[in-house]
């Protein structure tokens, strides 16, 4: 009797371990987390760009075909080119024949046909152009495959260990894949950096104006995000699908100071992409909010100066600290200076002196460096027979 007792205790133990084994599977397949939130997608990830916290994530690091998101990385680059002044945005760039030929989304530009930077710029981020990807690909780097060599090369260097690129533009291609963790890091980069795109992909329709050997027409481009229409807050980011990808979305929203990056991947139809990145921005919103510590520049002070032309030198923050927290647990944040006593001259605008930390609840939240807003030369002797004289009289 006992033995049989022992053997139906472990009967149902096995039962219960099989139907939590069970449980966990069909959680997973149905895109919950510790959250409760459900999406359908086959990879999903909510990330607030200025911290680079991840607060929602299912299978965030699954290699999947990111269709034409792959654009988030083609503007990244351009952007790039343009700040280190290897193009400019009202330059003119001739379409190959091979930009031409791209399918899929596209403006319809024609081999030999001219356009500026500017235009094929607004031409990837609101209708998401194939030939203008590629024409700005070969046009900054030379060709479409060194580009795509610029392309894995920066996202190695963000940290993006799930990508390989193959081309510009996000079409099909074998071993064209990335995750939605590595799609919301790179869309932190590019909006962080160049918040100007911004302004692009939050407009709803605009036009370019055809050139070619036939005269000139204009054509209408209207944006791919329909969020734009239908969620409050709405500015970007980049949308995708193709036959292998499904329907994919980077989709940016910014409400009050927060910004927030939903990144959908594989989901059924073009409605259930923008409804589920509306559930994670809603569920974002809902339960987050963002502290923001001092602005960089703000004033903390002066720092003594030995042997210098001045006594003193002026002592401010050098990057905004932000901490994202959650609204039922928010407590506002604290700060305490950690600086020199003084600093030998000469002193160089920039030199760290010390540090600003950011308490929450009494355990550190964030730290920004504090630095010297001011060069002070080193005091030459008249210098200091001026200070001896001065102290002297005093």
């Amino acid at each position: 009797m006992h033995i049989r007792k022992i053997s139906m205790i472990l009967a149902f133990s096995f039962i219960l371990s099989a139907a939590s084994v069970a449980f966990a599977q069909e959680t997973k397949t149905t895109g919950e987390n510790v959250s409760g939130l459900s999406v359908k997608a086959k990879s999903a990830v909510l990330m607030e760009p200025s911290t680079g916290k991840i607060v929602y994530e299912f299978n965030p690091d699954e290699k999947l075909p990111p269709a034409s998101v792959t654009k988030v990385m083609t503007l990244l680059l351009v952007y790039e080119a343009l700040e280190q002044g290897k193009i400019g945005l009202d330059e003119i760039v001739t379409i190959s024949e091979y930009a031409a030929g791209m399918g899929g989304s596209q403006v319809y530009l024609e081999p030999g046909e001219q356009q500026t930077v500017r235009d094929l710029i607004k031409c990837i981020a609101i209708p998401s152009a194939n030939d203008a990807a590629v024409a700005m690909a070969e046009y900054v780097a030379g060709s479409e495959e060194a580009f795509v060599m610029s392309m894995n090369k920066r996202a190695e260097e963000l940290g993006m260990q799930s990508t390989h690129f193959v081309n510009a533009c996000g079409l099909d291609a074998e071993g064209h894949l990335t995750s939605a963790k590595d799609i919301a890091i790179m869309s932190k980069e590019l909006i962080n950096k160049y918040p100007e795109v911004l302004e692009l992909t939050s407009i709803w329709m605009d036009s370019i104006v055809h050139k070619t050997a036939r005269g000139e027409s204009e054509f209408g481009l209207t944006n791919t995000n329909k969020l734009l229409k239908a969620y409050s807050g709405a500015n970007g980011l980049k949308t995708g699908s193709t036959g292998k990808a499904g329907y994919c979305v980077s989709a940016t929203a910014k409400r009050d100071d927060m910004m927030l990056i939903a990144v959908i991947m594989g989901s059924d139809s073009g409605p259930i992409r923008f409804n589920e990145a509306r559930k994670l921005l809603d569920y974002g919103f809902a339960n987050y909010t963002l502290s923001v510590g001092d602005p960089a520049g703000t004033d903390k002070g002066q720092i003594k100066v030995n042997k210098g032309e001045l006594d003193s030198v002026k002592i401010v923050v050098k990057d905004q600290v932000n901490v994202l927290m959650d609204k039922g647990n928010h407590i506002e944040l604290e700060s305490q200076i950690d600086v020199l006593d003084s600093i030998n001259a000469p002193v160089t605008a920039g030199t760290k002196v010390g540090e600003i930390i950011y308490l929450s609840d009494g355990k550190e939240a964030g730290r920004s460096d504090l630095v010297c807003a001011d060069d002070v030369h080193k005091a030459n002797i008249g210098h200091m027979v001026k200070k001896l004289s001065k102290r002297w009289f005093e």
